[in-house]
């Protein structure tokens, strides 16, 4: 009775806007850096054409004021210090990915990881090439952008027009590779910045994630490995100050402007472009996405001591917790050996996102629907509450049973109130994505953390007499809805609720189940 009173009087006002309930849960939850790939890849792919192209312009720009960092701080280096010279610049160059990373640039060798989304299935094949496609033209775009400003600013001329010279022998080195070469350069590239970029779904700081990534960065730079979308700024520089510098800026560096005739568009796509690119997604895309995938999802299917390592996020503590506490939590853990099918039937229910379970067929209300209908319809289909949307399907509030009887109760059970949903629908609502981890949203859903583990960020114990950890997890009930829209790009798409869960957990634990078939192959749950 407890948990059908508070949770579900008024659920909803707990913020001023929808928000997806993954802001509430506690923030020590760990996700593994997989995970974290995957989703930075399927937001990628589904992420609006427009802001999607926009950002990926600003990528871009950003890369290719790398390459004119590097170019100032490479400009008039002594010959004897090629090394340092090219780890100073490459040093340099990583202000380009840490202006992506930050600032939440789409940069293309950094999005070929969405092809971990792809390999799951979560996403079709014209969908992931149609967002390389865009992103790749908005990279164009912003490096476009800083080339032509480049060339109005006359920046080839600083240092006696030594800069310029930099920049026409590193255009000219590029296009000199043949295509084994270059596309081995660009496989070793791209593997260091999706590594880099890897790196960084380990930490939230801005400040450790810039740190991260200036090593794999220079790294690659130094070495001369191959950057589809640096080649994009670089290279055409090259072109732009050979064809339009003038014979008397050659001439003032004692050069023929022949020299660097071979810096030609034609030259530039097929020796370089092509190549580079088509390294940089294998070494990206199937190096690090797909190898990354292909050792998660051995890690699901292989029982025993490597998938016992595959710890669910519904056991991890979300804070510190005093060393009594924790002896008395492993003690529990340690009591019960599970085995290869508890395992195998855990990581299985570990991969299980919320658009595998929830309602897509949701009853639903539209706010000129009066009370008396509205209570009608949730009777009818046997549901306790329902989302209210437009013609569109956007989602505009939600109302639950509670909601019309306590509208009845303050006008004393009148019979012809002038009163629609819209009246008191609640506007302030908590939502999931479809591509949200069901063991995440099932343990907001279920345990009161601060209940479980009653203790401060510093690790004091502050629930006053001892309880054994059966004893906290007892009164643990969390006190939050049991119903969620689900919601995508503003949409309704769906409903999740907590007796789906309930369902999908007696049909698993059944006697006639194996175990280790998905819990959605069986039967919908929804």
């Amino acid at each position: 009775m407890r948990e059908d009173h508070a949770p579900e009087a008024n659920p909803y006002l707990l913020t001023a806007k929808q928000r997806n309930h993954l802001g509430v849960v506690d923030e020590h939850i760990v996700i593994s850096p997989f995970e974290k790939a995957a989703e930075y890849g399927h937001a990628k792919v589904t992420k609006h054409f427009g802001q999607s192209f926009g950002l990926s312009v600003f990528a871009g720009a950003f890369i290719a004021l790398a390459f004119v960092f590097y170019l100032t701080v490479t400009t008039g280096s002594s010959a004897d210090s090629w090394g340092l010279v090219r780890f100073s610049g490459g040093i340099a160059f990583s202000l380009g990915l840490i202006l992506v990373v930050v600032l939440g640039g789409e940069l293309f060798t950094s999005t070929v990881l969405s092809a971990i989304a792809w390999a799951q299935k979560r996403v079709s094949t014209k969908q992931l090439l149609g967002c390389w496609t865009r992103v790749y033209l908005g990279n164009l775009c912003g490096a476009m952008l800083i080339l032509l400003l480049v060339m109005m600013s006359k920046m080839y001329a600083m240092d006696s027009n030594q800069w310029g010279l930099n920049a026409l022998h590193v255009s000219q080195h590029k296009i000199h590779h043949d295509w084994s070469q270059a596309f081995a350069l660009g496989i070793l590239c791209n593997l260091l910045v999706c590594l880099g970029v890897w790196m960084t779904f380990s930490c939230k700081d801005a400040l450790a994630k810039s740190l991260l990534l200036i090593l794999p960065v220079a790294m690659f730079v130094s070495s001369g490995f191959e950057h589809s979308i640096a080649n994009l700024f670089m290279v055409p520089l090259g072109i732009a100050i050979q064809h339009f510098a003038g014979n008397e800026y050659f001439s003032a560096l004692g050069v023929m402007r022949q020299t660097f005739a071979d810096l030609t568009l034609s030259n530039f796509l097929f020796n370089n472009l092509i190549p580079v690119t088509l390294g940089n997604i294998v070494g990206g895309a199937v190096f690090v996405g797909l190898g990354y995938y292909w050792i998660d999802n051995t890690a699901m299917k292989v029982p025993g001591e490597a998938a016992s390592r595959h710890i669910s996020t519904i056991t991890k503590t979300p804070m510190q917790i005093s060393k009594k506490y924790q002896d008395s939590s492993i003690a529990q853990q340690t009591q019960y050996q599970p085995s290869q099918e508890d395992l195998a039937m855990k990581n299985k229910i570990q991969k299980l996102i919320v658009s595998e379970l929830m309602d897509t067929k949701p009853t639903t209300l539209s706010v000129d629907t009066s009370i008396y209908q509205a209570l009608t319809l949730l009777a009818k289909n046997n549901v306790r509450s329902a989302p209210v949307i437009d013609k569109d399907n956007q989602l505009l509030g939600f109302i639950s049973e509670q909601d019309l009887m306590r509208s009845l109760w303050s006008e004393e059970f009148a019979s012809t109130l002038p009163i629609s949903v819209k009246d008191i629908m609640q506007t302030k609502m908590l939502t999931v994505a479809p591509t949200e981890k069901i063991v995440q949203l099932l343990e907001f859903m279920v345990v009161d953390k601060n209940k479980l583990f009653p203790v401060t960020d510093s690790g004091m114990y502050i629930s006053g007499g001892y309880q054994s950890y059966e004893e906290r997890l007892r009164d643990a009930s969390a006190t939050v809805p049991s119903t969620y829209p689900v919601v995508e790009n503003g949409r309704l798409c769906g409903v999740i609720r907590r007796e789906t869960f309930m369902q999908m957990f007696a049909k698993l634990y059944s006697p006639e189940h194996d175990g280790i078939t998905h819990p959605v192959e069986q039967q919908s749950v929804a």
